[in-house]
């Protein structure tokens, strides 16, 4: 496929000065990185001094994978294992950072041969294999620009990905290369697994002994990744990440994570969303930790927490879905040997924090980042949590809460909108969306806008309050669905809830709730009447839940909740579901 020129290579000419081999690390680069690092991994327990005096590196030039991977941790870690990915079936493979760099330069000679070049768009949709490290290794190494895709996704979204992200190749499973079968265009395909007609066969790569000969080396704002995102509200956009705003940017994830080098690290989190960049690559490996897989077709908790102490897991990073349901077994027949453990991706329910504190004597710490960011603001180990909040401003953040409507300042104690001011704009931040429009709308007034509202106090904790679109009222007053979905999940018979308004002709709309119920339960009026009444004590009378559905709650493929989704069901609708119930059905609640 051909691109003009200006849509791939970034206007400078001063690149051409950058003429050095680019498979040599440079120690300069690698030393600042290192430097600022070392920093937080040396005050990882000292938050305010961390966050006063951390820099983000000045570098000009920049390739993780050549001036860190293989200049540090190859170099200073060579038998030290990277990489540990546990089958169900009980069988495992193993790398250590020494065998990571040396196929990593293998493949990327390969792909090289095969007509991959520096900008150049590969779509990268493997499961959690070793081979999904090679090629992200090997395609950073050349300067190619990642396009990570889940395997959930079809025929359709995939032909959306080719034609929207400009495509040029294509390394896939086998078993998905079916999915590509419709779609032209002329970009290469490369199959993992089986051999596929028409397709390059990847394990052709082991045996190839060419040399990479990657011409000059990566500029610091280079393009590196690309992620359509999640799509709770509208089409995914695609977000555009450089050489060091996420490799190096996730400095701020492995401090907020706690990740020390020799921990090892497991995540869980599915290829083809920003988290697993997050958890499963960039601040594990910055912090030279072992990145641990535990492949499950189907979540299985005692068998997730068998590996964790048979594998020595000593951090846990883990969405608040996969949380909930942990806490449905007996955790405390585990001894586990973990030290850390955090959540991301939606706000954990404080309920969770508390049945998981109880039985490991562990503290789940909250963070909050995005796509378009690295992890903003979080609990760091070590530091008081304060029930609800998803902690403080994290090294190399400046936040700012302001109006949703002006775009003001708001003060301490008033919702706003959190926002990062780009006069001190982080490194970690995206260059932006490969849309004008998109990106001139988040970066307007000096402010990036996240679209999420939160609540700052005064000692600079932040407290989550829903995203701009999520918030709603309800006779008037303004309903964060977060704080009424973690009171339902405090009992014991809900898995889940997601909150929306309802309409109704007296108060315009009313809170309902959806509700996922646990193995066990079943749905109907008596459950109903019990949910309820149960919510009626521990929520303020303005945030009263007065229906209730009991049902399975829709979700992007990368695993969030789509309310949009709840909500516009709300309005289409004629008539009550299935399982559906009004506090008018129950009387006796009506005067509590």
């Amino acid at each position: 496929m051909t691109h003009e020129e200006g849509d791939r290579v970034p206007d400078d000419p001063q690149y051409d000065d950058i003429s050095v081999d680019g498979s040599v690390p440079d120690p300069a680069a690698g030393s600042a990185f290192r430097a600022a690092r070392d920093f937080l991994l040396d005050h990882r327990d000292d938050y305010e001094m961390a966050y006063r005096d951390f820099r983000w590196p000045k570098l000009d030039t920049f390739n993780w994978a050549v001036d860190w991977f293989d200049g540090v941790l190859a170099t200073e870690r060579p038998d030290q294992t990277a990489l540990w990915v546990v089958e169900e079936d009980g069988s495992e493979a193993r790398r250590t950072f020494a065998e990571m760099s040396a196929t990593a330069r293998q493949i990327a000679a390969w792909l090289r041969s095969v007509g991959v070049r520096r900008y150049d768009r590969i779509l990268l949709m493997l499961g959690n294999q070793v081979e999904l490290w090679e090629v992200m290794l090997a395609a950073i190494r050349i300067g190619a620009v990642v396009i990570p895709a889940s395997t959930l996704l079809g025929p359709d979204d995939l032909a959306d990905r080719i034609e929207r992200g400009n495509v040029d190749h294509v390394v896939a499973r086998s078993v998905d290369a079916a999915k590509f079968a419709d779609i032209g265009g002329a970009w290469t395909r490369v199959a993992v697994g089986a051999p596929v007609a028409g397709w390059l066969r990847y394990d052709q790569a082991y045996d190839f002994l060419g040399d990479e000969a990657i011409e000059g080396r990566s500029r610091a704002d280079d393009p590196m990744l690309l992620y359509f995102t999640s799509g709770t509200t509208a089409q995914p956009k695609l977000v555009a990440h450089t050489h060091t705003s996420y490799p190096v940017g996730h400095l701020s994830t492995m401090y907020w994570q706690g990740l020390r080098p020799g921990d090892v690290h497991l995540n869980i989190s599915s290829p083809g969303w920003a988290k697993h960049a997050w958890s499963n690559l960039f601040a594990p490996w910055n912090a030279g930790a072992t990145v641990l897989v535990v492949n499950q077709a189907r979540f299985n908790a005692p068998a997730l927490l068998d590996a964790i102490v048979r594998c020595g897991a000593t951090t846990f990073c883990a969405p608040p879905t996969v949380w909930r349901m942990l806490i449905q077994a007996d955790l405390g027949a585990w001894t586990v040997p973990l030290r850390e453990c955090v959540a991301a991706g939606e706000p954990l329910n404080p309920e969770v924090i508390e049945q998981v504190r109880a039985a490991w004597g562990v503290t789940v710490r909250d963070g909050y980042g995005q796509t378009e960011t690295t992890a903003q603001i979080g609990n760091p180990p070590g530091q008081p949590l304060k029930p609800g909040s998803m902690g403080r401003p994290l090294p190399g953040y400046r936040i700012v809460l302001a109006d949703v409507l002006t775009g003001e300042r708001v003060p301490d104690g008033v919702e706003g909108e959190i926002c990062l001011d780009l006069d001190e704009r982080p490194v970690s931040l995206m260059k932006g969306y490969l849309d004008d429009e998109h990106t001139a709308h988040v970066m307007r007034d000096g402010l990036y806008h996240t679209g999420d509202v939160a609540v700052r106090e005064a000692d600079g904790y932040i407290t989550y309050v829903g995203r701009t679109d999520d918030v709603f009222k309800a006779s008037d007053y303004r309903i964060s669905p977060f704080e009424v979905e973690s009171a339902l999940i405090e009992h014991e018979a809900v898995v889940e809830a997601a909150v929306v308004p309802s309409p109704d002709p007296l108060r315009l709309a009313v809170v309902k709730a959806y509700v996922m119920l646990a193995d066990g339960y079943e749905p109907g009026p008596e459950m109903a009447r019990e949910i309820l009444r149960f919510a009626r004590g521990r929520l303020a009378p303005y945030q009263r839940v007065r229906r209730i559905e009991f049902a399975e709650l829709p979700k992007t493929i990368s695993g969030k909740i789509r309310r949009v989704e709840l909500r516009g069901a709300e309005n289409s609708r004629t008539r009550r579901a299935e399982h559906e119930y009004w506090e008018d059905d129950f009387p006796e609640l009506r005067n509590m």
